[in-house]
């Protein structure tokens, strides 16, 4: 094999963890399987640059268990598990990038279809042909290669349909018109929901660290906020769509939202902060069921690709999204801890079977 790898291990909350360094290009690279319960562990791969090998691994593992949570409380036959490639600073070169994606296609393979990769971020649909060339167990091909392609437009729609869910359980009715929203990060996701929320009548305004996204904002005449002030940024509706730890303890206090809604992993720093979000009247959207739409959209393309079946699927987030918070204020509790149970009745039932 291409890659060095270090012994297969368990850990106390995943079933399989995998580091490895490629041959070639010495990159590290980590594979977490969260769960195989309902079906293989599909997770996309992330290309990032880490501080060490061990915040690479904290990375994989807990994105790896989110993806369990969105899959089971999606209803999809899937279990979660989370690639990551250790980017340099300053990214790779083209020729490094094309040895580390092959490299990792090695590792993939080496789990014999027991996970299955996909497009994260830092990664693209052209990244995905690549690492098919070493493994089959690979999804979100561009559509030239019978996939599905990149899945970000699925996801805001997912996100868009959370947010009218919010909508209906904070104000009593299902539209954002008008609804101040602030999107942090206006990459493929938080780009693509910036349009749709565009479309639909908010005062929209964005954030990035990437200052070449201003262009996007004066495109929709939306307004612009600096990333250090976003967080904390007056509105009805703050959407984290860029990597997550939006919300800590420092953060907390600063914000000035009644919704919390967006496509971001992990947003909050710790689950703990559910409940203080909502001592503060914070209507949370947990995000594995906000951004499932990108799972939804692999999904169907690993049983024959079908558009249209796929975007009614994620439209059908508003209906699951309303279904946790009903039962968070029947219980009552918070959405997190309802969304989290939802995922663990189908985790019990799939293993009772």
């Amino acid at each position: 094999m291409a890659v060095a790898v270090q012994p297969r291990r368990e850990s106390a909350t995943h079933e399989e963890v995998v580091s490895v360094r490629g041959r070639r290009s010495g990159t590290p690279m980590v594979v977490a399987v969260h769960s195989t319960a309902l079906g293989p562990a599909l997770g996309g791969v992330r290309m990032w640059s880490y501080p060490d090998l061990a915040d690479a691994e904290r990375d994989a593992l807990r994105l790896a268990e989110g993806m369990t949570l969105k899959a089971a409380a999606a209803g999809l036959d899937l279990g979660g598990g989370k690639g990551v490639i250790c980017a340099p600073d300053g990214g790779f070169d083209p020729a490094g990038r094309r040895v580390a994606l092959l490299e990792f296609g090695d590792l993939v393979e080496g789990f014999g279809g027991r996970y299955i990769t996909a497009e994260d971020v830092g990664v693209a649909p052209a990244d995905m042909t690549v690492i098919a060339e070493r493994t089959e167990h690979v999804t979100g091909l561009p559509p030239e290669r019978g996939g599905s392609g990149d899945p970000s437009p699925v996801t805001a729609i997912g996100v868009e349909a959370a947010m009218l869910a919010c909508a209906e359980a904070r104000w009593g009715e299902r539209d954002l018109a008008g609804r101040r929203v602030i999107v942090i990060g206006a990459g493929h996701v938080g780009g693509e929901l910036a349009r749709l929320l565009h479309e639909r009548g908010c005062d929209l305004h964005l954030s990035d660290i990437d200052p070449a996204k201003r262009r996007l904002a004066a495109e929709l005449d939306a307004g612009w906020i600096a990333p250090e002030r976003a967080a904390g940024g007056e509105c009805d509706v703050l959407a984290p769509c860029a990597l997550g730890g939006v919300v800590t303890a420092e953060t907390l206090p600063a914000l000035r939202c009644e919704v919390i809604c967006g496509a971001a992993n992990n947003q909050l720093a710790d689950d703990s902060l559910a409940a203080a979000l909502a001592e503060r009247g914070i209507l949370y959207a947990p995000d594995f069921i906000a951004n499932v739409g990108g799972l939804i959209n692999v999904y169907a393309e690993i049983h024959g690709y079908d558009a249209a079946a796929a975007l009614r699927r994620a439209r059908g987030i508003e209906a699951t999204m309303s279904a946790v918070f009903a039962e968070a204020a029947r219980q009552p509790t918070t959405p997190l801890a309802a969304a989290r149970a939802l995922a663990a009745r189908r985790l019990r039932a799939a293993v009772a079977d």
